[in-house]
C-alpha cells in the first residue's frame, strides 16, 4: 500500500488506521464506514488541540509566578488579541469550507487556489493590524480597565503579542487549510512543534537564562513569538514541499478576484461570528475587572482551564467540519448530516467526563496557579458553575463548526449575537451590580447563554438550510 493511497482495505485495524493517519497517510473521508472515518479523523485534530490547551496551562502557570498582575495582563492581552483572532479566524473558516468542498470534489488544483487567496487575505490584514496593536498597546489596556501596575507590567507583553500577530493568524489558518482538506496529522504536527518550543522556551524568556535576561511577562510573549514563527516555517515546508494534500505551487500563486470573492462572503459573517463572540468575552473581562486584579486573575486562571478541556473537545468539532465540507462537495448531504450527530454523541460524553473531573478537583487545579485566597475563590467558582454545563456546550460547539464547515456562517452569527449580546451581557451585568451576586452573577449568565445558544443551534441545524449553501 503507498503512503498516499485514499482507502483503506476492509480488513485493516481501526489502530491500524489511526496510526496511518497520525504518520501522514490521506484517506477519503467521503466513503466507507462513518463511525471509523469519524474516529480516525478526529484523533489527530484532539490531540492537536490538546498540546493547544497544554500549551495555554504552561504560559499561565509560568507568567502565575510573577504575581496576579502579571496574570491579569495576560488575561486582558488575550481578550485584546481575539478581536484580532476573530478576523483570522473568520477567513480560516471560510478556508476550511472552500478547501473541503473541493477536496470532496475531488479538485486538489482548486483546493490549492483557495488556499493562496486566504493566505494573501490574512497578510494584508495582519500586517497593520499588528502596528497599530503595537502602538497602542498600553492605551488599549488602559481602555480594558487595567490598574496602573497591570498595565505598566503587561504593556510590552501586550505589544509583542499583537505587533505578532501575522504569525500566529497564519499559523491558524495554515491549520485550517490543512484541516479543511483531511490532512489532520500535519495541523496536529505543526502545532505540536509551536506548542512544545513554547513551553520551553517560555521560562527562559521569563526568568532568563545564560546570555538571555529576565524579561518578566514579556518573555512570554517572545517566547509565543518565536515559536510560532519556527511553526509557521514548518507549515509553509509542508504545503510546498511536504506530503500536504493541498500542494502550492507557482502556478497557484496568482490572484482570483472570484475566489477572493466568496471566501469573503463567507468570511465576513464568520469574521462577525467570532467577533461578536469573543468580544462578548472581552465585556466580560471588562465586568469582571471591576472586582479587582485578584478576581481577574482568577478568572483568568478558570478560563484557561475550561478552556483546556473545550479545545480538546474542539477537535471532534473540526472533524465535523471537515466531514460535512468534503461530503457536501460529494454530494452527500446526508452523510454529511449524521457525521454531525454522531460528532455531537462523541463530544457530549468527553466533555462529561472532563466535567465531573473538573468540578471535583477544582480546587487543586487552580492553587496551583494562584496563591492570593481571593483569586483562588473566584477560580473555584467560576470552573464549578461553568463545567456544569460542558456537555450542552458541546452541542452548540460541534453545530456551529458544521454551520461554518458547510460555508453558512451566517446563521451562527446571529445566534450569537442575540445569545451573548441581548441575552449574556445585560443579564451578567445585573446579576452582578444591581442584583449584587458580585462574579457568581457573571459566571451564571455565562452558563444561561451558552445553554439557550446550543438549543438555538441544534434546532435550527435540523432545518437543514445549510446543505443547499454554495461554496
Amino acid at each position: 500500500m503507498t503512503k498516499n493511497s485514499n482507502s483503506s482495505p476492509a480488513q485493516q485495524s481501526l489502530w491500524k488506521d489511526i496510526t496511518d493517519t497520525l504518520r501522514g497517510r490521506n484517506r477519503d473521508y467521503t466513503s466507507g464506514d462513518l463511525w471509523r472515518a469519524i474516529i480516525v479523523l478526529s484523533v489527530p485534530m484532539v490531540l492537536e488541540m490538546l498540546m493547544q490547551s497544554v500549551f495555554e496551562i504552561a504560559d499561565i502557570f509560568f507568567v502565575g509566578r510573577l504575581g496576579s498582575e502579571a496574570v491579569a495582563a495576560v488575561g486582558l492581552t488575550a481578550a485584546l488579541i481575539i478581536i484580532v483572532f476573530a478576523i483570522g479566524l473568520g477567513l480560516s473558516m471560510a478556508a476550511t469550507a472552500m478547501v473541503a468542498r473541493r477536496i470532496g470534489e475531488k479538485d486538489p488544483d482548486g483546493a490549492a487556489r483557495s488556499a493562496w487567496q486566504a493566505i494573501v487575505l490574512t497578510v494584508a490584514f495582519a500586517i497593520p493590524a499588528g502596528a497599530l496593536g503595537a502602538y497602542y498597546a498600553p492605551d488599549l489596556l488602559g481602555l480594558m480597565g487595567a490598574t496602573d501596575a497591570v498595565r505598566d507590567m503587561g504593556s510590552g507583553y501586550a505589544a509583542v503579542m499583537l505587533g505578532s500577530n501575522l504569525l500566529i493568524l497564519l499559523l491558524f489558518l495554515f491549520n485550517a487549510i490543512f484541516r479543511g482538506a483531511g490532512d489532520a496529522s500535519a495541523a496536529m504536527k505543526a502545532l505540536w512543534l509551536a506548542n512544545i518550543l513554547n513551553i520551553v522556551l517560555d521560562p527562559i524568556f521569563i526568568f532568563g537564562w545564560g546570555p538571555v535576561p529576565a524579561m518578566g511577562v514579556t518573555g512570554a510573549a517572545v517566547a509565543t513569538a518565536i515559536a510560532r514563527g519556527l511553526g509557521v516555517a514548518y507549515q509553509v515546508w509542508m504545503l510546498v514541499r511536504g506530503s500536504s494534500r493541498v500542494k502550492l505551487e507557482r502556478r497557484h500563486c496568482k490572484l482570483d478576484g472570484s475566489v477572493q470573492r466568496t471566501m469573503i462572503k463567507i468570511a465576513g459573517p464568520g469574521m462577525m461570528q467570532y467577533l461578536v463572540g469573543t468580544a462578548s468575552w472581552l465585556a466580560v473581562m471588562r465586568l469582571m475587572a471591576g472586582f479587582g486584579s485578584d478576581a481577574l486573575a482568577g478568572y483568568t486562571v478558570a478560563i484557561r482551564m475550561i478552556i483546556f478541556a473545550l479545545l480538546s473537545s474542539w477537535g471532534i468539532s473540526n472533524a465535523a467540519a471537515t466531514l460535512v465540507g468534503q461530503n457536501l462537495g460529494a454530494g452527500q448531504p446526508d452523510r454529511a448530516e449524521r457525521s454531525v450527530w454522531y460528532c455531537t454523541g462523541l463530544d457530549m460524553g468527553f466533555l462529561a467526563v472532563m466535567g465531573i473531573v473538573f468540578w471535583i478537583w477544582a480546587p487543586e487545579m487552580v492553587s496551583v496557579f494562584v496563591e492570593a485566597p481571593n483569586a483562588r475563590a473566584v477560580g473555584i467558582e467560576s470552573m464549578r458553575i461553568l463545567t456544569l454545563i460542558y456537555p450542552i456546550w458541546a452541542i452548540g460547539m460541534v453545530t456551529v463548526q458544521s454551520f461554518n464547515g458547510a460555508g453558512d456562517t451566517t446563521t451562527p452569527t446571529w445566534i450569537h449575537f442575540f445569545c451573548f449580546w441581548v441575552l449574556e451581557l445585560p443579564l451578567a451585568w445585573a446579576l452582578a451590580y444591581p442584583l449584587e451576586w458580585g462574579t457568581s452573577g457573571v459566571f451564571w449568565a455565562i452558563a444561561v447563554a451558552q445553554v439557550i445558544a446550543a438549543v438555538v443551534c441544534a434546532h435550527l441545524f435540523r432545518q437543514g438550510r445549510w446543505k443547499t449553501i454554495v461554496v
